[in-house]
């Protein structure tokens, strides 16, 4: 980790911060949990069939800025 940050300053690249890799399983575990609600429930969230759709179909590393830690 510390010769990645190292070599990220050297470089000018952003340091990657590997912390953010662990939530992986969670946005994929949510994301399968979000596929499966019916219609009431997401009646509830506010949420339409296709807008499930779009979320359920982004890749895994598709997440908010705030989840990467």
């Amino acid at each position: 980790m510390t010769f990645i940050s190292t070599l990220s300053r050297r470089s000018g690249m952003p340091a990657f911060n590997v912390g953010w890799l662990f939530t992986l399983p969670a946005v994929r575990r949510q994301r399968r949990q979000l596929a499966n609600l019916d219609e009431a429930a997401l009646r509830d969230l506010g949420l339409t069939k296709a807008e499930v759709a779009h979320e359920v179909n982004r890749s895994i590393w598709d997440v908010p800025a705030t989840w990467r830690v």
